[in-house]
């Protein structure tokens, strides 16, 4: 495992430190940072990106859990008195508050351990972001931008985009990273719908009936969905009962969703695992 500036990257946080110049510089120009954006960094790191966005955008909010980082970091930084830097971890992180009056950018290289929880959390943030840029693990992106029929298609990928048009926009390699992950990269842009385009009358209701289906991914819907809506109750939707969770769209859910809640059927809790 590698040292850089006296720090370890540590397992527990899933740290994988960005270092490549030309990766960095290509995130940079994907993002197109203006002076006066909102921009908020998750999980800076070393600051190798962080560097990057001061120079266009002097006034860069960071979120770092990692304790150790916070010196390094003031220090790096300490002639940009607009840094502000947020200890604290991104699950919990209440992004709501960095806003004043323009919508948040969201940039970070995510560890691949809290990347799927943590793209839920920002979900839930949506209507306070103007877009997302991350670095993921090439599979989650390939989940996120999955369309019916593709075997990533699952959850996930529903639930973003029902709040976000998905963008996949580069493959990454391992080598970029100090320690190298043993999996390839890919950034992402996600951008929140300004008009949901298929509005659900009450969406823990729709993430009840998605998360319900996908855990019997493998079952026709009549059996996987078998606890919530009746194979009679599909059909007259106009959803063949004999197909699978992958072959529906988003619009099939909200419709499926729509009629649970219009006849009063309770949503179940919702969990932020895939």
């Amino acid at each position: 495992m590698s040292r850089k500036q006296g720090h370890q990257a540590r397992k527990r946080f899933g740290q994988n430190f960005l270092h490549d110049a030309g990766v960095i510089e290509r995130i940079v120009r994907s993002i197109h940072a203006k002076p006066d954006d909102t921009m908020v960094e998750i999980g800076p790191g070393l600051g190798a990106l962080t560097e990057e966005i001061l120079l266009v955008n002097p006034n860069l909010h960071v979120v770092e859990l990692d304790r150790d980082l916070i010196p390094v970091l003031r220090t790096k930084f300490f002639n940009y008195p607009g840094f502000q830097i947020h200890e604290g971890d991104a699950l919990k992180f209440d992004f709501a508050q960095l806003v004043t009056d323009k919508p948040l950018r969201i940039v970070g290289n995510l560890p691949y351990n809290i990347s799927t929880p943590l793209i839920f959390h920002l979900l839930g943030q949506s209507g306070v972001v103007q877009d997302m840029h991350f670095m993921l693990q090439k599979e989650v992106v390939q989940r996120l931008a999955a369309v019916p029929g593709d075997n990533n298609y699952g959850r996930l990928g529903i639930m973003a985009q029902y709040f976000c048009k998905v963008q996949p926009l580069f493959e990454v390699g391992p080598g970029a990273f100090r320690p190298s992950p043993r999996v390839d990269s890919a950034i992402v842009r996600l951008v929140p719908h300004r008009t949901l385009p298929h509005p659900a009358k009450d969406l823990k209701t729709l993430q009840a009936v998605v998360r319900t289906a996908f855990n019997a991914r493998r079952k026709t819907l009549r059996k996987a969905l078998g606890s919530l809506i009746s194979a009679e109750q599909l059909n007259d939707l106009g959803i063949d009962d004999g197909l699978r969770p992958e072959n529906l769209t988003l619009a099939n859910y909200v419709t499926i969703a729509d009629a649970l809640t219009s006849a009063g059927a309770p949503a179940q809790q919702e969990r932020s695992d895939d």
